[in-house]
């Protein structure tokens, strides 16, 4: 296994902790900057803006770069601004260093899984990007609960002075590791990218993919308020709840692929629609600390398990020519539909309806991405379907 691709792995880890860290740390947040939790709440939806229009944006803008610098680069300033984050006095610094943070963050992914490819051999190449992508899983099941741990213990500076950490060691491996004549992908005519914008179901797909995912921000991004107001958990026990929710999210994810080789219409169908129950379920899970718990895995797990699904439905109809921007762009899909969902559960609370009413909300929100679903079985694909992607 070369080393560096635990690099990337370190670095998906170090910038999935990054993107996930707050929902554990969001009283505290709140408390010291004099703000009110829902206003802490778009520290999420702001870092999921800046992915959403920096994934697509960067990728192109850096399509001719040495993978290797530009690897370098995008961890140079996620270390710094990281950095600046432990410093903010203000929310509106806090602010602008999420969302410097979350511009290094699809473009990361992007690369980095053409980086991987490029260091093993033909046929480890799908285990190469796996390996890769673990990072963002281990993120939510041990970075999350961990920088939960050292926001109670050390305060919510030190969480992110410890992703600035990770992020040191991530830099230095990738230095002295990966190589630099690697990563170097055949580059497509931008006006064959960027011809994957006029396909209709491409856009259904990523439809799918913000509304689909919209509910689990909705709900999540105020499972500690939930936690600790409404089920009363201490904070020990709010850190485990957090660990088994990444335990959910890595069963979702095996449960998601397995579904979308099946078929991924069907996958989505079953995901969505199970989603759509969990969330709603979500109105009556958290008056027992059991159920409670064992509510917050289930919910991990039906999330997870449909990303598989939306992923492959966006590259299946974006042809081969657009797969790397549709990638991309799927990756702003996931992160606009957290900025929605976040929006909309600060809506809810803003509105004096109470924490319990998230789930009700989220649930509708999927509902949506159900619908588009249903359309888009209705109509007929854009092109034939990518075997190649399919098989892979």
């Amino acid at each position: 296994m070369p080393l560096s691709l635990l690099a990337l792995a370190a670095g998906a880890f170090g910038i999935g902790t990054t993107e996930f860290i707050i929902m554990g740390l969001l009283t505290q947040v709140s408390e010291d900057l004099r703000i009110s939790i829902p206003m802490a709440g778009t520290l999420i939806s702001g870092y999921a803006i800046g992915v959403a229009i920096g994934a697509p944006v960067l990728t192109l803008l850096t399509r001719s770069w040495p993978r290797k610098r530009l690897l370098l680069a995008l961890m140079l300033i996620f270390i710094a601004v990281n950095l600046a984050a432990v410093l903010a006095p203000t929310y509106a610094w806090l602010m602008g260093a999420r969302v410097l943070t979350s511009l290094t963050h699809g473009t990361f992914f992007g690369v980095g899984a053409v980086v991987a490819t490029g260091l093993v051999p033909a046929d480890k190449r799908a285990s190469a990007i796996a390996l890769m992508f673990s990072g963002l899983t281990l993120a939510t099941l041990l970075g999350v609960p961990a920088g939960a741990w050292i926001g109670q213990h050390f305060g919510w500076r030190m969480a992110f002075a410890a992703v600035a950490v990770v992020g040191v060691a991530a830099l230095a491996i990738l230095a002295a590791f990966v190589p630099r004549d690697q990563g170097r992908p055949d580059i497509a005519p931008l006006h064959q990218e960027l011809a994957v914008l006029a396909r209709g179901q491409v856009w259904l797909g990523l439809g799918i993919t913000v509304f689909g995912f919209a509910g689990v921000f909705a709900l999540y991004t105020y499972v500690e308020p939930l936690l600790t107001q409404v089920t009363h958990l201490g904070e020990g026990l709010v850190a485990l709840t957090l660990l088994l929710f990444g335990a959910g999210l890595a069963a979702g994810n095996l449960l998601g692929g397995r579904l979308a080789d099946r078929g991924v219409m069907r996958a989505l169908f079953l995901s969505i629609g199970a989603l759509m129950v969990v969330l709603a379920a979500g109105r009556w899970a958290f008056g027992h600390a059991a159920i409670a718990m064992a509510y917050v895995v289930v919910l991990g797990t039906v999330a997870f398990a449909t990303v598989a699904p939306m992923q492959m439905r966006v590259l299946q109809q974006a042809g081969p020519e657009g797969a790397n921007l549709a990638s991309s762009l799927n990756i702003a899909a996931f992160n606009l539909g957290n900025a929605l969902g976040a929006w909309v559960g600060g809506l809810v609370l803003t509105q004096g309806l109470g924490l319990l009413s998230l789930g009700w909300a989220a649930a509708g929100l999927t509902a949506l991405g159900l619908v588009l679903v249903g359309w888009s079985a209705r109509l007929p694909a854009a092109q034939p379907a990518l075997r190649e992607l399919s098989c892979a």
